[in-house]
């Protein structure tokens, strides 16, 4: 394998099963590269507006929280609205640590790939992340 940038048709990528000995292949390799990485520019930016809406939704002041947790406690009710925002918080953060394993994995796959030294590659995977950043960073200012 070297270990220095080259222009070839061939290559091994992510995985034993992923070979290229064309020009066909590798032009349909770099396209899988490219949107990898247009798909984690989308992640990053997909995981951003989940916080945002995240923290949008939550009660801003934990002290009201108490207050009204102790008067409920207090007169007996089962349910309190301190355990459904509990709730909330703990599914909207089960979901901000799935979007991050996801984007986690793809980085990696994309960095690999680009380990693989092959010029094609890499410049699939900075024109997909230029992409990527041009079509999905727009969105962020949308609420």
């Amino acid at each position: 394998m070297a270990m220095h940038f080259i222009f070839s048709n061939e290559a091994v990528l992510l995985f034993d099963f992923w070979r290229v000995h064309s020009p066909t292949g590798m032009a349909l390799s770099v396209l899988v590269v490219l949107l990898l990485a247009v798909l984690y520019e989308g992640i990053k930016v997909g995981k951003a507006k989940l916080l945002h809406k995240t923290l949008e939704n939550l009660p801003s002041t934990t002290s009201q929280q108490l207050i009204l947790e102790q008067d409920r406690d207090s007169t007996g009710s089962g349910s309190t609205p301190a355990n459904s925002t509990r709730l909330r918080w703990f599914l909207c953060y089960f979901g901000q640590s799935l979007v991050h394993v996801i984007q986690v994995v793809i980085g990696y796959f994309v960095m690999l790939a680009v380990m693989s030294y092959n010029t094609w590659i890499f410049l699939g995977v900075v024109l997909g992340s230029a992409v990527g950043y041009y079509l999905a960073y727009p969105l962020l200012n949308t609420t």
